[in-house]
């Protein structure tokens, strides 16, 4: 009799596991395929054609390994990304909490709007009657008691939803696969700044977090937790990955056929272009599950970053949630989309990732956060690359838009 409890008990862990496993892998995807990754996919593809296959390629390289050094060392710490930094350096964590918090919080702000869109290419609803409508759905999420439950299962559905529809836009716009491929391995045309947009929209600012708080929420933590870590971010960085290159190839097939983009919408026009109104419907279920699962995404995971400060945060963690998708809803509806907000915003979460992935690697080197763990050289040496390449050329970035907006 105890065999057979046994036996259902290590079942039941099993399935389990690989629902947590999956939950944060598409929380981390869904959270990266938002609006702006709609767009910044659509332009970039077509200012270099079939050489972002190229971009795309580098920018899953390096997303893979910021992924799995920040995802293995939280869960081998147990701690969150502000409790290691506190640790590194005193107050460091606080300032981390800041950075994403704010750009958490700019970025939803985007994510709303992007919802509100999303419901009137679907059925004609005014955009902040949509956004609004949107924001209700997010809600009602986080009033029930098993809302990271609800969470996981809404990532996994929407992004089964949004890699279907993408599929058949692909193969409808009957793009150059072949050429695709090949420009994808000897590019024709190369961007750094496309690169880096990539990198810091996939695992910039809140994102790269939010797999890793996820499995901690979900009880997930040790050494022992390190092949279901690494099945989990890399599920993760797969679904964003297949996603891009889809909608990658998407708009290649009808800017090849000499179709001009529309530059207020790029991302619909390709729809539209591709398969007429349907296509336009279509666009409107893709852009409103990319983004009220970014927008779920957004405040779950910024949130997470505050809660360990107070015990009050945690007591009232899914109001405080509500209370952040509530703030972001009220400014898009009452004073628009804040354009200059939102790209320092941008500036700043390009500038996370280094900040963040450099502090978690030197936690690597204290027994205190991680105990005899010892980090495989495999991921310090490629995460260190990741740590100066982002950081100069966000600090580059940083300064052309501060210039900008100065002007």
């Amino acid at each position: 009799m105890k065999e057979v409890e046994l036996s259902k008990q290590k079942t039941t862990h099993k399935k389990v596991s690989t629902s947590v496993l999956l939950g944060a892998a598409f929380l981390m995807a869904t959270s990266s395929i938002g609006p702006g990754f709609l767009t910044q996919t659509t332009v970039f593809t077509n200012e270099l054609r079939a050489s972002f296959g190229f971009v795309i390629l580098v920018s899953l390289i390096l997303d893979i390994f910021a992924q799995m050094n920040i995802w293995r060392i939280i869960v081998v710490s147990g701690l969150r990304g502000q409790e290691i930094a506190n640790k590194v350096f005193p107050g460091l964590g606080y300032v981390l909490a800041g950075l994403i918090v704010f750009g958490g919080l700019a970025f939803n702000i985007g994510n709303v709007a992007g919802a509100g869109l999303g419901v009137n290419a679907m059925i004609g609803f005014d955009v902040k009657t949509g956004a609004a409508l949107s924001a209700v759905f997010a809600i009602i999420i986080f009033l029930f008691k098993e809302a990271s439950k609800i969470m996981d299962r809404a990532a996994q559905i929407a992004g089964g939803i949004m890699i279907l529809l993408m599929m058949y836009v692909a193969v409808s716009s009957a793009p150059p696969v072949g050429e695709a491929v090949i420009r994808t391995f000897a590019p024709t045309q190369l961007s750094i700044f496309a690169i880096v947009t990539l990198v810091g929209g996939t695992v910039g600012g809140y994102i790269t977090f939010a797999g890793g708080h996820r499995l901690l929420d979900a009880g997930l933590k040790g050494t022992e937790s390190i092949p279901q870590v690494n099945k989990s971010s890399i599920t993760g960085i797969a679904v964003t990955g297949i996603m891009r290159v889809l909608l990658f190839l998407a708009v290649l097939g009808v800017v090849t056929q000499g179709f001009i983009l529309d530059a207020d919408n790029p991302a619909a026009s390709v729809f539209g272009e591709a398969l007429g109104t349907v296509g336009l419907r279509i666009f409107g279920v893709i852009m409103w599950a990319a983004a009220i699962t970014s927008v779920i995404g957004a405040a779950y995971t910024s949130v997470s970053f505050i809660k360990t400060f107070h015990k009050n945060i945690v007591k009232y963690e899914h109001y405080v949630i509500i209370g952040f998708i509530l703030i972001s809803t009220l400014v898009f509806l009452i004073i628009g989309k804040p354009v200059n907000i939102l790209i320092i915003a941008g500036a700043l979460n390009g500038m996370i990732l280094p900040i963040a992935l450099a502090t978690l690697l030197i936690a690597t080197h204290k027994k205190s956060i991680i105990g005899d763990y010892k980090h495989p050289k495999w991921l310090t040496i490629p995460g260190i690359l990741v740590v100066i390449a982002m950081g100069i050329l966000s600090i580059m970035t940083l300064r052309e838009q501060i210039l900008l907006l100065l002007k």
